[in-house]
């Protein structure tokens, strides 16, 4: 009987379709019962601009395309970071000067960065300074807080409380084999910046890209600055900078599955530390050179629609020299550490909407210094992440365990104990009304910092007892976007709350006679971001674009009830920051105002006056207009940079550039 009914449904609907048939040709055939002719209907396209990825994550995402940091005038990536909201850049000033990225006060330890999809380590510091990446070759910058909902990724990505992604540019050949694209900067205190990036087409599976950058900069700014009761109206010195970088990239499409990416780097700088300005001793004398070589290759295997695979090898070379020559003697200090890393990553959808992935990474880093003292340690590290992700209409979960073991060893003294630890994330995102731009969004996720080869093992300073810096992430935010079509192009706005607890923070406390790294520290920190973009078409040819960014966070010391730092604002963080653009487009010029604010801060965990910095407000403007001709462009940007030409300070007694003006020339062929 079964089989029956079987073969009287496959009968009925073979019957059906032959019915329906000739109506549908009759209909698409039928002519017009007055003239007797068959109308063409013309074509209707409709086109949306697609929602930012801020509005659509579960957790706070911030992000930049290239045209985007080309409107706001960036000439730098700490230009770019500078505009989002929840993270502060620690800038010792000058074009030379050492910049770091630190996300909701949590210090710059805490934030992964990684150039296209492979995390950059420094396990003697564990900070990245992102001025040695020159935004010239990056088509896209984003900032990750908390859990990612891109679950296809390294089990590195995942063990951080914050990432900046930076993806460089992938060459597309649409008319020719080749692209070419050169640029020159120049500008106030000597600067010259020449670069060019070159790719080929080599074969329909195969090209390559090469980009080279070069500069140099004297750096000596004039400035005034208050230090206490004196005036110091002087000129900055020892501030030049030499840099070299270049990168090879390779692309090969091995099939119409698999595709592999090799990447060569090399960065090499000679660079005069100006050191901090004292009303006795303004000078110094101290450099630094660093050089920076790696190489890393990534494979990626689209099995199918269900299963794809990627797989990365890193090996990784830094050396650093610190020589100071002193009345008190002289120093010459050498550093070297190696890194070598293996990813790999599963990915799978057995159901549409819902994804899984299980990362497995390896690495092992290595330090040795011209330090007598010195251990020699070596650290291995295995980081194994399981992650899920759900996508529906109304509905966008994620959520991930972090397995982590470090074992270390030391040629002289005693290594850090093994580490063992589970960490769990998880985000969620709802949308209530199909047709309304608006979502509410909660996440929360566990995460610690391994100390550093320095905290553990640098001079007398290092503690190998320290144990790992423990954070928890509590994030509640709302986003909205819509458009309001012949006013509005697009509207979206975020609002996030947060709540961070850090313990066993690791600081330097004074012993009886010397200064001793040790896990004293608990920080709880409040806050709130605020984010806000637009886009407007005032005519054909005519648009106006507007961002804006507020930060409210009060992260406070709350380690010891007793103690003259109780419930004082951790050192160099202000309650109040933000950052605001207007662009407005027209058809032969783009004007660009930015504005960036930060309210007071503190350069120690006590917050007395002396110890106060001053907030600063910094204006800027761009010009730029874009000339074409054939298949060829040319673009001219000026900047004037800091127009209250104020000294102001973001690490104390390190005063910034008054105003000054850049130009820069992009040629593309």
């Amino acid at each position: 009987m079964k089989g029956n009914n079987q073969a009287y449904k496959l009968w009925l609907c073979l019957l059906c379709s032959f019915l329906l048939l000739p109506f549908d040709m009759q209909a698409q055939e039928k002519r017009d019962s007055i003239t007797g002719k068959v109308h063409k209907i013309d074509e209707v396209t409709v086109t949306a601009k697609r929602a930012p990825r801020n509005i659509i994550s579960s957790s706070p995402t911030q992000q930049f395309k290239k045209a985007e940091m080309e409107r706001l005038g960036a000439l730098e990536v700490s230009d770019a970071v500078h505009h989002f909201s929840g993270v502060s850049i620690k800038d010792y000033g000058g074009i030379g000067g050492m910049k770091t990225v630190s996300v909701r006060s949590l210090g710059a330890q805490h934030t992964t960065v990684s150039y296209d999809g492979v995390a950059i380590s420094d396990c003697q510091s564990g900070q990245v300074d992102i001025s040695r990446f020159s935004l010239d070759n990056i088509s896209e910058l984003t900032m990750n807080i908390g859990q990612t909902d891109n679950i296809y990724q390294t089990a590195k990505m995942f063990a951080s409380a914050g990432a900046l992604s930076i993806e460089t540019i992938r060459p597309k050949f649409e008319e020719r084999p080749y692209k070419l694209s050169t640029s020159f900067k120049t500008g106030s205190f000597g600067l010259a910046n020449p670069s060019f990036l070159f790719a080929r087409k080599l074969t329909d599976r195969f090209s390559l890209s090469a980009y080279g950058d070069y500069l140099r900069a004297d750096g000596n700014y004039p400035f005034k600055m208050w230090n206490h009761s004196k005036l110091i109206d002087s000129k900055r010195n020892n501030s030049d900078i030499e840099t070299y970088k270049a990168e090879l990239n390779l692309f090969a499409t091995l099939s119409h599955k698999q595709n592999l990416k090799a990447k060569f780097y090399l960065f090499d700088s000679s660079r005069g530390l100006p050191g901090s300005v004292i009303y006795d001793n303004p000078y110094a004398t101290e450099r630094l050179y660093d050089k920076n070589y790696f190489g890393q290759l990534k494979y990626e295997n689209h099995f199918s629609d269900q299963w794809k695979l990627q797989a990365i090898g890193k090996f990784n070379y830094s050396w650093n020299r610190d020589y100071n020559k002193q009345a008190s003697g002289t120093t010459d200090d050498r550093f070297r550490q190696t890194e070598s890393y293996l990813s790999t990553t599963l990915w799978t959808e057995p159901i549409q909407g819902l994804s899984f992935s299980l990362a497995q990474d390896f690495a092992y880093n290595y330090l040795s210094t011209s330090l007598r003292e010195c251990q020699y340690p070596e650290r291995f590290t295995l980081l194994t992440v399981l992650a899920t992700h759900y996508r529906s209409t109304h509905i966008t979960a994620t959520a991930s365990l972090l397995n982590t073991y470090i074992t270390e060893n030391v040629k002289i003294g005693t290594a850090a104990d093994d580490r063992k630890r589970l960490s769990p994330a998880i985000s969620l995102a709802w949308k209530p009304f199909e047709d309304a731009g608006w979502r509410l969004r909660a996440s929360y996720k566990d995460i610690f910092r391994v100390p550093t080869f320095n905290d553990l093992y640098y001079l007398l300073i290092g503690n190998s007892r320290l144990k790992p810096e423990s954070t928890k992430q509590f994030n509640l935010g709302t986003t909205w976007g819509y458009s309001f079509p012949s006013v509005i192009d697009y509207l979206n706005i975020s609002i996030d709350a947060y709540y961070n607890r850090v313990n066993d923070k690791i600081v330097a406390i004074p012993t009886m006679f010397i200064w001793k790294m040790s896990n004293v520290g608990k920080v709880e920190t409040i806050g709130v971001d605020v984010n806000i973009g637009s886009e407007l078409t005032l005519a054909d040819g005519y648009k106006l674009y507007i961002t804006g960014a507020y930060n409210f966070m009060q992260a406070e010391d709350i380690t010891n009830r007793d103690s003259k730092i109780w419930k004082n604002q951790i050192a160099y963080t202000p309650k109040h920051s933000g950052s605001g653009s207007i662009t407005v487009e027209l058809p032969w010029l783009n004007l660009t105002y930015n504005l960036l604010y930060a309210s007071e801060r503190y350069r120690m965990p006590q917050n007395s006056n002396d110890n106060r910095i001053e907030p600063y407000t910094d204006h800027s403007l761009s010009l730029s207009r874009v000339f074409r001709w054939k298949k060829q462009s040319l673009r001219i940007q000026l900047d004037a940079v800091n127009l209250g030409n104020k000294n102001y300070e973001v690490v104390r007694f390190y005063p910034m550039p008054g105003r000054n003006y850049k130009i820069k020339f992009n040629y593309n062929l």
